[in-house]
């Protein structure tokens, strides 16, 4: 045994059966778990927050199919090393290229892989914690298939826990199912955390017993409500979102630092986007830019910085005019649409058409005419609020219903 190896690399899974989680991808009868069965493989990107298991996926499919494979990563290898894994697939015929941080692969490696993914030399497995619609080249994702990665759950940690206690490396220990919970949520649900977080904890103690005094004197790291599955977690989530949309900035401010303190920085960076249009929205359009730059950048600082440009976006969030008049108007849209209250475009909205009339020749760039499908053509979804910059919005809208009306 090679005890320079850490815990979590010999943990590895070696076949999909010993994969923990993703379920969706793994369970009977589901996509990857057929397509191994039947030993075919498609070039796919695999993407999701760190330790959650993409390499182990990446490696246990080719291991499980027995084909030849490269590894490479697409910042710290070379153009040449990508040439070579090509080289060798016109000697073989083919070969899978397993390639890290895809999202950072730079036009010339592009350009070179291309090809290869179009004549079938080369089935590239892409890993990234990026989102690939908005980090990965258009060109490279459409020749692939997207499989996005689940977190794991304190369940999912725990069985990999459990397993990892039995291994020769960890001889002697003695540790209960308590403290193993306590690892699991204190890993944040990532499964290498837990892994490192146990290695570090045996081997800190001559007689190999981890106490849940002794974990908590070796970490600093809080725990609030890492188990995504768990209702704490969600709940303290509502809360930011309903304290912003209920203007209490005081309890916007709480919220915000408890999700802070788990470091969870993506969910209050999901969770503010959807505010902003969701709560404030037309109220105050500006909030939207504001809050991306926010978070662009506590993205830049990283914690503990993070927590100015957020905690001041989050003030004025939590004191901005409100209104969700944008939001209840496309849903009664999507009601409509869902329930077949269409209609048929008017013919002169169609392409081409002589009846149309152009706006802009028409004094103030306006001109009435119908716009929506007969059937529907007085319909009202979107009503106006009168408060904050909507209220300026709301003199247009009475304005043109005036000119309609022939007022």
């Amino acid at each position: 045994m090679d005890i320079d190896k850490p815990l979590a690399l010999m943990m590895a899974p070696k076949s999909l059966t010993d994969i923990i989680g993703q379920e969706h991808l793994l369970g009977k009868d589901k996509i990857i778990t057929n397509l191994i069965k039947n030993k075919k493989l498609f070039s796919m990107i695999l993407y999701g927050k760190p330790g959650i298991g993409k390499t182990s996926l990446a490696l246990a499919m080719v291991q499980d199919l027995q084909i030849r494979y490269r590894f490479l990563n697409a910042v710290i290898n070379q153009k040449k090393d990508f040439d070579i894994v090509i080289e060798e697939a016109k000697m073989y015929g083919n070969i899978c290229l397993i390639v890290d941080e895809i999202h950072r692969l730079n036009k010339d490696k592009q350009d070179l892989l291309l090809p290869q993914l179009e004549n079938g030399r080369i089935t590239l497995i892409g890993m990234t914690t990026a989102n690939p619609y908005h980090r990965i080249n258009p060109a490279i994702r459409s020749r692939c298939h997207l499989f996005e990665l689940h977190e794991l759950t304190t369940e999912n940690i725990l069985t990999g826990l459990n397993k990892a206690i039995k291994h020769p490396m960890l001889n002697g220990i003695k540790v209960t199912n308590q403290v193993l919970k306590y690892i699991a949520q204190l890993s944040g649900n990532d499964l290498r955390y837990a892994y490192n977080m146990l290695e570090l904890a045996y081997f800190g103690k001559d007689d190999h017993n981890l106490t849940m005094e002794y974990i908590k004197s070796i970490t600093n790291k809080p725990i609030f409500f890492h188990d995504k599955n768990e209702s704490g977690y969600y709940d303290v989530l509502s809360a930011f979102q309903k304290s912003i949309r209920g203007s209490d900035v005081q309890a916007s401010l709480h919220y915000l630092g408890r999700l802070i303190e788990a470091g969870d920085l993506e969910s209050i960076y999901r969770r503010m986007s959807v505010i902003a249009y969701e709560d404030i929205g037309l109220a105050n359009p500006s909030i939207g830019p504001k809050v991306m730059a926010a978070i662009e950048a506590s993205e830049l600082v990283g914690l503990p910085e993070a927590r100015i440009p957020l905690a001041t976006i989050v003030c004025e969030m939590a004191l901005s005019p409100k209104s969700n008049t944008a939001i209840t108007a496309i849903d009664k849209v999507l009601d409509d649409i869902h329930s077949g209250n269409c209609g048929n475009v008017p013919a002169h909205l169609k392409n081409p058409s002589n009846e149309y009339k152009y706006p802009h020749n028409y004094p103030n760039s306006y001109v009435v005419q119908q716009y929506l499908p007969d059937n529907i053509k007085h319909k009202k979804y979107y009503e106006p609020k009168s408060s904050g910059y909507e209220a300026s919005l709301k003199e247009v809208y009475l304005k043109i219903e005036q000119l309609k009306k022939g007022t």
